[in-house]
């Protein structure tokens, strides 16, 4: 038997999660704390795992404790043993019953408010005993820790890291919206410039370099609006928009899934597509539950409409 396979049968997944735990928690004390037991017993696993690997850990101090380059590099491939763990679980009780078991997606705010609602809602019309967790904040970082199977957002970037794979969907389009009571929704022919001193919502993504919004108005030679509301919030956009002054730019896939299509009308103004796809964001090399897989293939079907051609998977390209 060679070292390495003698170190991994003297390790115990018990002093695993207790070196992961110590870490979650910045010290040995509220680790004890967390998992119940007493302080002299976390301490006692964690050097024995420095112990059998010949190796520090964890540099200890008052203030509590941090990771050594070797800690590092263990609570790194720790995180992925778990997650397999888990994931095999997951597996074991989708294929004993495969309309249960529980889903964790990361998500952007506008997918969350249209495509991914929408394929809930159909899984759980058939699956009722199917549980949801959505992530929309830090999503992508969400999904390098293992908290999601997989996100689903526009992508910011041509290049991926090479922990990461997408898979493209579909080329968002924009539109111009506004509440049904507002001016101009009743007006048959509406010019971009018509709106340039009208009061906008619009979100930060919406505003940067070459973003529809801002390639349409310098298309024409105008200045961007002035943003009377510059924010993220669905319910304060909504809000403000319901008092009929307003205007908005509003996804696409917003309109045909979400809410939105009955409480707001489009104004006939041509903007053009986001250059970067809504993508489908996995980790390399991880194994995705059958519950996962299930729901992606709702999303490529979901996303077939929204979609004028067939998209590849792709990775890093360098």
């Amino acid at each position: 038997m060679d070292l390495t396979n003698q170190f991994i049968r003297r390790l115990s997944r018990r002093d695993l999660r207790m070196f992961m735990t110590v870490v979650e928690q910045g010290n040995l004390a509220k680790a004890a704390t967390r998992l119940s037991i007493s302080r002299p017993v976390v301490s006692k696993s964690i050097s024995h795992l420095e112990r059998t690997l010949g190796v520090r850990l964890l540099d200890r101090s008052p203030q509590g404790v941090e990771l050594t380059a070797f800690g590092r590099a263990l609570l790194k491939r720790s995180v992925v043993v778990f997650d397999e763990l888990r994931q095999s679980v997951r597996e074991i009780k989708f294929l004993a019953d495969p309309t249960a078991g529980e889903l964790r997606i990361g998500a952007s705010e506008y997918m969350a408010a249209g495509l991914v609602p929408a394929i809930i809602d159909r899984l759980s019309r058939t699956n009722p005993n199917l549980q949801f967790k959505l992530e929309l904040a830090d999503a992508i970082e969400r999904l390098r820790e293992r908290d999601v199977e997989f996100v689903i957002t526009r992508l910011l970037s041509q290049e991926l890291d090479g922990e990461l794979d997408a898979e493209p969907l579909f080329h968002e389009k924009v539109f111009v919206a506004a509440s049904p009571s507002n001016k101009w929704v009743r007006r048959r022919r509406v010019q971009l410039e018509d709106l340039v001193r009208e009061p906008w919502i619009l979100a930060p993504p919406k505003i940067v370099e070459g973003s529809p919004i801002v390639e349409a108005f310098r298309a024409k030679g105008l200045t961007m609006p002035q943003t009377t509301v510059l924010g993220l919030s669905l319910p304060l956009r909504n809000g403000l928009l319901a008092a009929g002054r307003f205007l908005t730019i509003v996804p696409g896939s917003v309109l045909k899934f979400g809410a939105e299509r009955t409480l707001l009308k489009t104004l006939p103004v041509a903007l053009p597509a986001w250059r970067l796809p809504v993508a489908i964001i996995t980790l390399k090399n991880r194994t995705l539950s059958p519950l996962a897989n299930l729901f992606i293939e709702q999303v490529r079907e979901f996303a077939k409409p929204l979609a004028g051609r067939k998209h590849s998977r792709q990775g890093n390209r360098r």
